[in-house]
């Protein structure tokens, strides 16, 4: 007998269920179905990603549904377009063999107005997003005001997306009395505070340990400077011949620059993050179930859809703001009972947060090197010999077998298989041969040029090679830097624009991120470099702030725009790309790699001009 049998789900979903070929009930499915079918209750149910959550709610919500009943009786939440689809995919196949059970889906990037003409076609299910809900109910295209369940699907992920008060809202124009299922990865205050405003003494259904992470996927860290950060994810990839994984980074602009450098490198990788249109989403999904993409760079926000099986690595290439939003990442791989490996990319600087990390999801990281050039030609000789081991022979080549012996009649046996394992394997000797080896490189000091130990509190003084005759004044200066660096107005301060070079500081806890993200960046074929200023001036101390982040007394560096004092000059700093002591002013006339958008307007120039292509060294 079917496990699904004892659940008390109907025949019509039992016979879906077989063709899924769905065999037991995951964890989450045995002990959330029965007690959604038995009861009129509000729920809770805590599990990670990947456990069988949409089967979960899915399947009581279809029996449910009166199907004679054109209206609209039940309304699930996700947080992302990918996710929604999904969801609206799977409910469908559920009820495949209900007839008259009509579910849509509603999210941003499609047209409303079709939307809204499959809503009034008579649609019992909606799936939706709640920007695109609340944008609907705000147009008076949908009515949610009789509905008898709602589903928050990846409730701890819409609340950290910012979508709180859209759901409040959402919430609100739906009746009292109807049943409030929760279904969440972790239980953050936000989630608590929607459960105890909305729902009615809530049953609960915990997988595991709350905010605890999933048993069948191990998790390590590689430490290591900030600077080797990319050629550490090089590495690991090449040291896992079969890797096919999600790459992590915080982002859109490090999603799309690693994935950019990965195809440069040769790499089967693609990136996924908000700034791609729909259709262009889905073509890299596909690609990515298709395996053709090994390596999908993504952003969290982008990911939350990505539901696809045997991945093997989730790589975080940059640990999340959020400490909570590893599980989600992690939840990505080990799914279905099957093992899987999650990898954090650190900094010296960022290691406390492993042991934050350890805490929620209530299993300990195991600390590796970076493999050695030598290593990882090991790992590959012998994958590509496995690999030509396991080749099967296509026999049409067996007309071309006397012309094939003819040629390699000299060799004898050794000889041959060295050659047949060169023509692949040489590339990877001839790089690895010339490049250092990485381990324990994080516990060396970042740069040997750094006049001091920076402690927190302190502010640290920067030079960098870029000035007015870049076209910057002090704001626009500004605006780049926080840009480039993903930092809050207040933490660039001490602008000061000279005429080739300029002076910046941050508080030392950005310093690590100032030098590795700005130094290599390319503005027009123009490396920009970024050092630690050796006259530390005003690095102890920040002092106070004016609302342009100077600092007291010192006149800003639009002072300096167009300046050609001699004192400056003497300070000139040779341009390292260009190989010889003279500056190369940027040319407007050079098409960027892709457009940089400005947050106020007035540097809107600059960042239309500028490309981030930094190189691995």
């Amino acid at each position: 007998m079917n496990k699904f049998e004892q659940l008390g789900l109907n025949e019509s979903l039992l016979l879906a269920i077989k063709d899924l070929g769905f065999e037991n009930p995951s964890e989450v499915q045995e002990k959330a179905i029965p007690v959604l079918l038995e009861q009129n209750t509000d729920l809770v149910a805590l599990a990670q990603t990947g456990t069988g959550k949409t089967a979960a709610f899915g399947f009581p919500l279809i029996q449910k549904i009166d199907v004679e009943d054109r209206s609209t009786q039940a309304l699930i939440l996700s947080p992302t377009r990918e996710l929604c689809l999904q969801i609206t995919n799977e409910i469908k196949l559920y009820s495949k063999y209900i007839k008259g059970l009509n579910t849509v889906a509603i999210y941003g990037g499609a047209s409303i107005t079709e939307q809204a003409r499959e809503i009034k076609r008579g649609a019992q299910v909606i799936v939706a997003t709640p920007g695109r809900m609340q944008d609907m109910i705000n147009r008076g295209l949908v009515n949610i005001k009789n509905i008898n369940i709602c589903v928050l699907d990846e409730a701890d992920e819409m609340l950290n997306m910012g979508f709180y008060e859209d759901i409040v809202s959402i919430l609100s124009d739906t009746p009292e009395d109807k049943n409030t299922w929760l279904f969440s990865a972790t239980m953050p205050a936000e989630v608590a505070r929607i459960a105890k405003k909305f729902m009615k003494e809530p049953a609960e259904v915990t997988v595991g340990h709350k905010n605890s992470g999933s048993k069948t996927v191990s998790h390590e860290f590689y430490l290591v400077n900030a600077r080797d950060r990319y050629e550490a994810l090089k590495r690991l990839a090449d040291s896992n011949p079969d890797i096919f994984s999600v790459v992590f980074c915080r982002t859109k602009r490090d999603t799309q620059s690693v994935a950019e450098k990965l195809i440069e490198d040769g790499y089967n990788a693609a990136a996924l993050h908000g700034d791609l249109s729909q259709a262009q989403r889905d073509g890299v999904m596909k690609s990515f179930r298709g395996r053709q993409i090994q390596m999908l760079v993504a952003t969290d926000v982008a990911a939350r859809g990505i539901d696809v099986d045997d991945i093997t690595h989730v790589v975080n290439y940059q640990l999340p703001d959020e400490i909570e939003t590893y599980n989600h990442r992690s939840g990505r791989t080990g799914r279905a009972g099957k093992t899987g490996t999650s990898i954090v990319i650190i900094t010296k600087s960022e290691l406390r947060k492993i042991s934050a990390i350890e805490r929620i999801i209530q299993q300990k990281f195991e600390e590796k090197t970076i493999p050695s050039g030598i290593e990882i030609c090991e790992i590959q000789l012998l994958h590509l010999a496995n690999k030509i081991k396991d080749t099967e022979v296509d026999h049409e080549i067996d007309n071309y077998l006397p012309a094939i012996n003819d040629v390699l009649s000299d060799l004898d046996k050794d000889e041959l298989i060295k050659k047949i394992v060169s023509v692949e394997f040489n590339r990877f000797l001839e790089y690895y041969k010339k490049k250092r080896d990485l381990s324990g490189s994080g516990e060396r000091n970042e740069r040997s040029s750094e006049p001091r130990e920076f402690k927190a509190g302190d502010s640290v003084r920067y030079f960098i090679n870029i000035g007015a005759r870049d076209d910057f004044d002090w704001m626009q200066l500004k605006d780049f830097l926080k840009e480039t660096l993903d930092l809050g107005r207040d933490d660039v301060f001490k602008v000061d624009v000279k005429e080739g070079f300029s002076f910046f500081n941050t508080d030392a806890e950005h310093m690590e991120k100032v030098m590795s993200v700005i130094n290599g960046y390319d503005m027009n074929g123009r490396r920009i470099n970024v050092e630690i200023s050796k006259n530390d001036g005003g690095s102890r101390n920040s002092g106070r702030r004016d609302h342009n982040g100077r600092s007291g007394g010192r006149s800003s560096g639009g002072g300096f725009r167009g300046s050609r004092d001699g004192g400056s000059r003497n300070f000139t700093k040779r341009d390292s790309s260009s190989g010889s002591g003279e500056r190369r002013r940027s040319s407007s006339s050079d098409a960027p790699k892709r457009e940089r958008r400005s947050s106020g307007g007035e540097s809107k120039g600059f960042f239309e001009k500028a490309k981030r292509s930094r190189r691995s060294e």
